[in-house]
C-alpha cells in the first residue's frame, strides 16, 4: 500500500520508532498549556470524561424538574456520511470535532460558532476496505498544547491545537496486513496511549505509548506471544486463580495456544483506555482471539479476551485477568474500564474498577491488585455460560450453546447474547454519588456455525457466520439501559428500548442520564430510578455517537453527534432486526445541541 505521509518531525518515526522504543525517555517537559481545574470541570477534555473513564459530568444546570424544558440550541455538519461515533472535545471556547474517514478535524470557536481550522490526513483510500465494520472514529485526545488524531490507517497524528498544523507522525501498524484503528487514542501524563484494530484478519494486538512531545515509541505491549513482546514478568506479573492473585509463570500465553497459532492471535485493542495516576496503571481490554472457530486454536488463547493493567512508564504487566478463556462466541474484551472507590463486602475501602464485558457478565475488580470481587449477568438473557466460578475466575461453559463442542460446519442455535455483545463498545457511565454504572445494552441471540479458514494477510480471517435474531419472547425489547450496582453486583433498574442501544451513555451531577438511539432521539432517564424524563425532537439521524455535555457563558450545553453506520445499520443484522424496512440512509453528520432556554433580560 502507498503511503501518503505528511511530512515528520519527531526523532522516532515509521519504522524507527521501533528501534526507538529500547531506550528511556529524557524527563518530561512540564506541560506547556495546563488546562486550569475550573476551565476543565465546564468542558470535556477526553473522550471518556475524565481518566476514569465515568463519562460523568459534574455540571448541574439541566436537571430532573427542569429537563422537560431543554430545546434545540444549534448544530453544526460534519460533512461525513457514515456511522459518527464518539463525541466533540471541548477545552475552554473551543471545541474538536472529528469524522469518520478520512477522519477530518475540525476545530469550532464556540463563541461566534465560526471554524478555526480544519484538518484532512492523506491516507491511502484502500485501507477503507480492510475495516470490518465501518470507518468510524471514536474521538480525539487532547492536552499539551495539541490535539492528537489516530487515523484509520494506523498512524497518529499530533496537531498544534492552536492552528492545526501537524507536528508529528507516527505509523504503529502496516494497513497491508489488516491493522486498522478506530479507536480514541488517550493522553495520560506525558503518553499518548493507542492500540490496534484487525483482529478479524488475524492481526497480534498490541497497545503503545507515544511522548506526546516528540511521538516517540516510549513502550508497545503485545496480548499474546512471548513473555519479553507483552512485558511481562513471569514471577511479577499476577493473574486471579484458585482464589488468589498468583505469579502468571513463564510462557503463560504461549502455553495456552497450539503452535504458532499465537501469530495469528487477535487480541486487538481498539476499545477505551482509562488511567490511576496515583497507581500510574493504565487499563484496558484485550478483543477476541483468531480465528472465530474455536477448534483452531485449541487451549485458552491468553491473553486474548482479557482486562490488563500496565504502568504507564514502562508497559509492564502489573496484572492480567482472562474473562473468556478459549473463546467460542467472538466476545472482544475491549469494552472500557470505569474506575471508582467503594467498599468490599468486608466493609474494606478498595480502589475498583468495573466491566461491562461483551460476553455479558459485569465484572468487579479491585484495580491495584487485580483481585476478581464480583461477576454477574447484566443481562438475564445470557445462556452460553451457566456462572463465572468466582475461585477460578472461569466461566462455567453451557454444553448446549459450545460450537467447540458441537463442531465445525455446525449449527449452534440460540446463543446468547450475540457476537455483538450484551453491550458493545458504546461506552457506560458512573455517577460516584449514586454509585450506580449507566449501561447501554443490546438484548438479542445468535445462531452461529464455525468453518475451516485458511489465513492469508490481508484477506478476512473469520471462520463463521452468524444470524442475530430477538431474545424469544422479548421481540419488542431488543436493547436497554441498565443501571448496575457494581458493589452489589446487581441491577437498579432496567429502562427497555426498542432497538439496541448503540449510544455513549453520559451521567450528571443533578441526577440525569442522557443517550442516543437509533430511531434518532435524544432521551434524558431520571437516575435513581430509570424514569423517562424528556425525549428530542427528531433528530437528523439516528445516533451511534457519545452523549457529552460542557457550560459556555453560563450555560450548561448537550450534544451528540448523529449518523448511523456500520453494525448498528448492517442490512443483514441489526438494520433487519430494527424492522424498519430498509436501514436509514448515510446522511450527512451533524452534532445536534441542546439547552435549557436562555433567561429572558
Amino acid at each position: 500500500m502507498r503511503a501518503l505521509a505528511l511530512r515528520r518531525t519527531s526523532l522516532c518515526a515509521g519504522l524507527l520508532l521501533a528501534a526507538c522504543a529500547g531506550t528511556p525517555l529524557p524527563p518530561a517537559a512540564p506541560d506547556p498549556e495546563p488546562v486550569p481545574d475550573m476551565v476543565a470541570a465546564r468542558g470535556w477534555l477526553l473522550p471518556t470524561g475524565d481518566a476514569a473513564a465515568t463519562r460523568h459530568s459534574p455540571l448541574a444546570q439541566i436537571t430532573p424538574a427542569n429537563v422537560g424544558r431543554l430545546q434545540p440550541a444549534w448544530r453544526f455538519a460534519t460533512g461525513a456520511a457514515r456511522g459518527q461515533e464518539g463525541g466533540p472535545l471541548v477545552v475552554g471556547r473551543t471545541m474538536y470535532l472529528h469524522t469518520p474517514f478520512p477522519n477530518t478535524v475540525t476545530a469550532l470557536d464556540l463563541a461566534e460558532r465560526r471554524v478555526l481550522w480544519t484538518y484532512t490526513p492523506l491516507q491511502d483510500p484502500e485501507v477503507v476496505s480492510l475495516m470490518c465494520c465501518d470507518v468510524v472514529s471514536r474521538g480525539l485526545a487532547y492536552g499539551r498544547g495539541k490535539v492528537f488524531l489516530q487515523q484509520a490507517d494506523a498512524t497518529l497524528v499530533a496537531l498544534d491545537a492552536r492552528t492545526g498544523a501537524p507536528l508529528w507522525r507516527a505509523s504503529h501498524a502496516d494497513p497491508r496486513t489488516g491493522a486498522t484503528a478506530t479507536q480514541a487514542p488517550q493522553l495520560f501524563d506525558r503518553y499518548v496511549v493507542t492500540g490496534i484494530a484487525g483482529g478479524e484478519y488475524g492481526v497480534r494486538g498490541h497497545l503503545s505509548a507515544f511522548d506526546a512531545d516528540t511521538g516517540r515509541l516510549a513502550w508497545r505491549g503485545y496480548s499474546v506471544g512471548p513473555d519479553a513482546d507483552m512485558k511481562m514478568d513471569p514471577e511479577r506479573t499476577r493473574t486471579w486463580q484458585d482464589g488468589r492473585m498468583v505469579p502468571v509463570g513463564r510462557d503463560s500465553s504461549l502455553r495456552s495456544w497450539q503452535g504458532d497459532q499465537w501469530r495469528l492471535g487477535g487480541g486487538t485493542t481498539w476499545g477505551w483506555y482509562s488511567y490511576d495516576p496515583a497507581l500510574r496503571l493504565v487499563y484496558y481490554g484485550s478483543g477476541n482471539p483468531g480465528t472465530w472457530n474455536p477448534l483452531q486454536r485449541p487451549g485458552d488463547n491468553k491473553w486474548s479476551m482479557s482486562l490488563w493493567a500496565r504502568d504507564i512508564d514502562t508497559g509492564t504487566v502489573r496484572w492480567v485477568y482472562q474473562m473468556t478463556p478459549h473463546d467460542e462466541w467472538d466476545y472482544d474484551g475491549v469494552n472500557e474500564a470505569i474506575l471508582f472507590e467503594g467498599p468490599d463486602a468486608s466493609g474494606r475501602p478498595r480502589r475498583l474498577l468495573a466491566h461491562f464485558d461483551r460476553n455479558g457478565f459485569a465484572y468487579t475488580l479491585d484495580r491495584e491488585s487485580g483481585e476478581l470481587l464480583a461477576a454477574e449477568k447484566f443481562d438475564p438473557s445470557v445462556n452460553w455460560a451457566t456462572h463465572v466460578d468466582l475461585a477460578s475466575g472461569r466461566p462455567v461453559v453451557a454444553d448446549a450453546y459450545s460450537p467447540a463442542r458441537r463442531g465445525e460446519d455446525e449449527t449452534t442455535a440460540g446463543v446468547c447474547p450475540p457476537a455483538i455483545g450484551s453491550k458493545n463498545q458504546a461506552p457506560a457511565a458512573y455517577d460516584p454519588a449514586l454509585g450506580l454504572a449507566f449501561v447501554p445494552t443490546n438484548h438479542l441471540c445468535m445462531d452461529i456455525e464455525p468453518f475451516k479458514v485458511e489465513y492469508r494477510a490481508g484477506q478476512p480471517y473469520v471462520g463463521a457466520s452468524i444470524v442475530m435474531h430477538p431474545v424469544p419472547g422479548d421481540e419488542a425489547a431488543l436493547g436497554a439501559v441498565v443501571a448496575w450496582d457494581p458493589l452489589r453486583g446487581r441491577a437498579a433498574w432496567r429502562h427497555p428500548e426498542a432497538a439496541p442501544v448503540w449510544s455513549g451513555v453520559l451521567s450528571t451531577a443533578s441526577g440525569l442520564v442522557f443517550y442516543g438511539t437509533l430511531d434518532g432521539r435524544l432521551k434524558a432517564l431520571d437516575a435513581k430510578t430509570g424514569a423517562e424524563l424528556w425525549v428530542s425532537p427528531p433528530l437528523p439521524a439516528g445516533v451511534v455517537g457519545n452523549v457529552t455535555s460542557w457550560e459556555f457563558g453560563g450555560r450548561q450545553f448537550v450534544g451528540v453527534l448523529t449518523g448511523v453506520g456500520g453494525l448498528a445499520n448492517d442490512p443483514e443484522g441489526i438494520g433487519r432486526l430494527r424492522k424498519a424496512g430498509a436501514p436509514t440512509e448515510p446522511s450527512r453528520g451533524e452534532l445536534v445541541v441542546f439547552a435549557l432556554p436562555e433567561p429572558r433580560p
